[in-house]
């Protein structure tokens, strides 16, 4: 089990830890609800140290990534970030990650923790396979990532730096330094829909930066947030995570990333997906409310009013800010619209539900 950097902080502080995709993890620290709801109303603060990085660079960088991705990486331009997934030659996702462009022949990939060697494989793969001969680094194990987030993220913040946070619009970053540590890269690709930032910086470094920022956060009741609220915040904005909503055998045209999957270019199984396009999709990822009171979970299924098998739930919670149970699942395309009424088997009950479109938090 590999520990980030702060896991001493974290355990100095009570947390409960937890084996997450191979990293020893703060599932939470006072609980789920309060949390969640720190971040809704105010700032609170991730450990995502966990989470890879790789550097794509050189003449073929570009040629590299337009190929493993299904979005268009051109249009990234230097201090921007680009939401992406690298499909698989299955019809399925390897994984879904963010772009970063760090100059005009260097990329920052940043893939989830549980996908690191298999992304890392992947890429070095597709690299050799077409020649691209990309310059690959992976820096995963050096450096350490916080996720600030919350609305009072940017003021809280804004005296351990000179740049102006507020300035950093949605999925853009700037490199500067902050709370006394130099070349810190400060992003807002958040996950939680609360606003918010995320700061990469070195190892070395991370002790330093979870200090200061704790110590400039004092006054707007900043607190260090588990993991367990990152996901009812994700899940209550729709958004996708890995080995629940998508895996290596979901379509990224029935995840609802058509989005992020650009027919202009040729990317791994391009073809096919564009095949899959024209012909209809069989089954469609949906966001769900249920009526009646109950907790969706991963795995349970999805039913008609018949009770014949339409699906199966991939996340589900009770939403902590919309108190009531939400979820996402694959159902079959005649129940994707909105307003379709469909049934979660929790147990033996069948507890009526009906498909929504996401976010379920309006903010």
């Amino acid at each position: 089990m590999k520990n980030t950097a702060l896991t001493e902080v974290h355990e100095s502080l009570g947390a409960k830890m937890v084996p997450f995709a191979g990293y020893n993890m703060p599932v939470s620290y006072e609980g789920v609800n309060a949390e969640h709801d720190v971040v809704r109303s105010g700032v609170g603060v991730f450990d995502v140290s966990h989470m890879g990085e790789f550097l794509v660079s050189g003449e073929n960088a570009l040629s590299l990534l337009q190929w493993v991705c299904s979005n268009d990486v051109s249009k990234i331009n230097v201090g921007g970030a680009q939401y992406n997934c690298f499909p698989n030659d299955k019809g399925g996702i390897v994984d879904d990650l963010i772009v970063y462009r760090i100059k005009e022949d260097q990329y920052m990939l940043v893939v989830n923790a549980s996908n690191i060697d298999k992304d890392w494989a992947w890429l070095e793969t597709q690299n050799t396979l077409k020649s691209f001969n990309a310059e690959l680094r992976n820096i995963s194990e050096g450096h350490s990532l916080l996720a600030i987030q919350g609305p009072k993220a940017i003021e809280a913040m804004q005296s351990l730096t000179e740049v102006d946070l507020a300035g950093i619009k949605f999925y853009t970053f700037e490199v500067a330094p902050f709370a006394g540590i130099e070349n810190v890269i400060i992003s807002a690709t958040g996950y939680t829909g609360s606003g918010g930032f995320e700061i990469y910086c070195k190892n070395e470094d991370a002790a330093q930066l979870w200090e200061n920022v704790f110590k400039a956060g004092a006054n707007w009741g900043i607190k260090p947030i588990g993991l367990a609220a990152r996901d009812t915040l994700r899940l209550e904005m729709g958004y996708c995570l890995y080995g629940n909503d998508i895996d290596d055998s979901t379509s990224p045209l029935e995840a609802g990333l058509g989005w992020v999957t650009k027919f202009t270019k040729d990317f791994v199984n391009s073809e096919d997906l564009k095949a899959q396009k024209e012909q209809g999709l069989k089954q469609r990822l949906v966001g769900f409310e249920l009526t009646e009171r109950g907790i969706p979970r991963q795995g349970y299924d999805i039913v008609d009013a018949d009770s014949n098998k339409i699906g199966h739930v991939t996340s589900g919670t009770m939403g902590p800010s919309v108190n009531k149970g939400i979820g996402m699942g694959y159902v079959d395309t005649a129940f994707a619209k909105a307003e379709s009424k469909i049934f979660i088997q929790i147990r033996k009950n069948l507890v009526p539900a009906t498909v929504v479109k996401t976010p379920f938090y309006k903010g």
